[in-house]
């Protein structure tokens, strides 16, 4: 019997030992990756294969059929994404665009002949909500429709499919929960996982962070201003402190009314900006989004003041130019803001190592912040000596509402409104200064402290990932630094596992960052398909396995209808759209939808 096939190692910790025992139709392999093991004992062509996968310490058991010649038997390739976000769905196309070159290559005669061993690809989307699109849905700033337009593209690619690939959605199915992630592997060739990291924040570690009232994470606020289901119950948080502070009773307002309430953002990435800015705008500014109803009765008019607070200087910033430019138009645009920034601030943390940064192509990018900031401290048209001499900003110091950028301030605690209250009111923060080299500069307190009221206080300070069930044992997760443990989205101590998006990499970059990502992890795979050519071949997804139970998307869907798992299919979530969208529900003409706010109610319009 002829053995042909190749094992690529990755990395200098891959060790390889292969234990060859040849009789007439049975041969035995062992292969050895780092400290996991799979064993694979094939046969000859007539007889299907079987494999050991490896989930950490734990063996998953695998069947496998032979390569044929015969198209019509050669299986296609199986493979679950964990995640209908960017990064899931940018995965889904480049590797199902990845395959398909493959198969056509093997198909082409005037080729060279290419022993690919699959005939095709199935990809299942698995969505823990009923609806997909993960953080475009629940993430991305309402007044943002031009960003949130990508999901028609990633919905073409569930509309568009021909005989050679299709993609299939599975919307409120938990892996961890409904399905463990130890049954994916045994079910499917490839599993992906790229459900992102919207389960937990960063923490500040400041006294009053986790016991005070109103102090609340950037992401739970973002998730309930987009209208996820699993955080109504900020709004109630949310309209307590804004209005429980008013001289006028919050009943008799009328939907302009602005909250005196004074808000501060400690971070100054793009999320902080976007909570300002929709903080600012209320009502009025977000009529015509897709902002939730009930969300906009909580803001109305918007916040009269909104600190967005930084321990470092503008240069090092985390925000775009796009978002920082949108708080500077504000008064332009009509929405009564004005825009505060003071330049001593400026001036301080242009340190010799900040103008550093700023030189070359690297340093465009700052140098156009520094240039827009810079401008925006000339601006002040007040008549007030003080405000001119500190270099504030405030377009019109009349208007009734105002956010402010506040640079080399470190927040060290938050407290109550006074010794007897458990709510907070006020943030105490010690001015800083830059120290060190260009791009490692430091943040030093210089004692000098200020502090700023607040009815509310938002933390965002960055996303943090979270294991699945059964990670932890397996010492798959990577705790420290919130992502699962991979070399290029291979999934280190698993055997057919992959990761992609923020789970992979961190919480950074925007939507586009995650195609080279996904890029990245694709690449991995296909090397992956390529180790298993000529060795084991994975049956497709309407074989059976040793057991006699389905496996791939026939297999999923018995299983999950088995342990009566209520899933939506992609023509289910169309329903849900449709009923989102439906004009009795609007408010406006120009309202792209009205999200529906519970699962519950998803799934009733679903089922319609």
């Amino acid at each position: 019997m002829a053995l042909r096939g190749a094992l690529v190692a990755q990395g200098s910790q891959i060790q390889k030992s292969i234990r060859l025992a040849v009789s007439k139709d049975v041969i035995a392999r062992t292969i050895v990756f780092g400290t996991s093991i799979f064993d694979t004992k094939y046969r000859d062509d007539s007889i299907p294969a079987k494999s050991n996968y490896i989930f950490g310490d734990a063996t998953i058991n695998r069947e496998f059929s032979s390569t044929e010649d015969d198209k019509d038997t050669v299986p296609r390739l199986s493979v679950a994404v964990v995640g209908a976000g960017p990064s899931g769905f940018y995965a889904t196309k480049y590797l199902t665009s990845s395959v398909l070159k493959r198969v056509k290559r093997v198909e082409s005669p005037g080729d060279t002949p290419s022993n690919f061993g699959w005939s095709g690809i199935d990809v299942d989307i698995i969505e823990r909500l009923p609806t997909p699109f993960g953080l475009v849905r629940y993430g991305v700033a309402p007044d943002h429709p031009e960003v949130k337009n990508v999901e028609n593209d990633f919905a073409a690619l569930l509309e568009n499919q021909n005989d050679l690939s299709s993609i299939s959605y599975y919307g409120n199915v938990s892996v961890g929960k409904d399905i463990s992630l130890r049954k994916l592997q045994s079910l499917y060739d490839v599993v992906i996982l790229a459900y992102g990291c919207q389960a937990a924040c960063k923490r500040l570690g400041i006294p009053g962070e986790d016991s005070l009232e109103g102090v609340l994470r950037a992401r739970e606020f973002v998730a309930w201003y987009n209208g996820h289901p699993e955080y109504g119950h900020i709004g109630s948080i949310v309209q307590k402190c804004l209005w429980d502070s008013s001289a006028c009773d919050e009943k008799t307002l009328d939907s302009s009314a602005i909250s005196t309430a004074r808000v501060v953002v400690i971070g100054q990435g793009n999320v902080a900006l976007d909570c300002a800015r929709i903080l600012a705008k209320g009502k009025p500014g977000l009529i015509n989004t897709d902002t939730p109803s009930p969300v906009l009765d909580i803001l109305k008019g918007g916040v009269s003041h909104v600190s967005v607070v930084g321990r470092r200087g503008h240069i090092q910033g985390a925000f775009t130019i796009k978002e920082l430019r949108e708080l500077t138009k504000l008064k332009e645009e009509g929405h009564d803001v004005a825009f505060i920034v003071r330049g001593e601030e400026l001036e301080m943390g242009m340190t010799d190592s900040s103008k550093e940064e700023l030189k070359g192509a690297a340093g465009r990018p700052k140098t156009r912040i520094d240039k827009l900031l810079q401008d925006s401290a000339r601006m002040g048209d007040s008549s007030d000596e003080e405000s001119i001499h500190a270099g504030i900003s405030s377009m019109n110091p009349e208007s009734p509402k105002q956010v402010e950028l506040r640079f080399l301030m470190s927040p060290v605690s938050i407290a109550p409104k006074d010794s007897n209250n458990d709510r907070v009111g006020k943030v105490i923060c010690e001015r800083t200064k830059l120290e060190g080299e260009a791009f490692n500069q430091k943040a030093i307190g210089t004692s000098e402290s200020e502090t700023l009221a607040a009815d509310l206080v938002l933390v965002s300070i960055g996303y943090k990932g979270m294991p699945l069930e059964g990670m932890e044992e397996s010492q798959m997760f990577d705790d420290s630094k919130g992502i699962v443990a991979n070399e290029h989205g291979k999934v280190n101590r698993a055997d057919n596992l992959f990761v992609t998006g923020w789970i992979k990499r961190g919480p950074t970059g925007i939507i586009g960052t995650n195609i080279m990502d996904s890029k990245d992890t694709v690449n991995s795979v296909m090397s992956f398909l390529d180790l298993k050519r000529n060795d084991t071949q994975p049956l497709s997804s309407s074989s059976e396995n040793e057991s006699g139970s389905l496996a791939g998307r026939n297999g999923l869907e018995e299983f999950l209808n088995s342990n009566n798992v209520d899933f939506v299919n992609w023509e289910q979530y169309l329903r849900i759209e449709s009923s989102e969208k439906r004009q009795s529900r609007l408010r406006s003409d120009n309202q792209p939808r009205e999200k529906f706010l519970s699962v519950e109610d998803m799934l009733i319009a679903a089922k319609r």
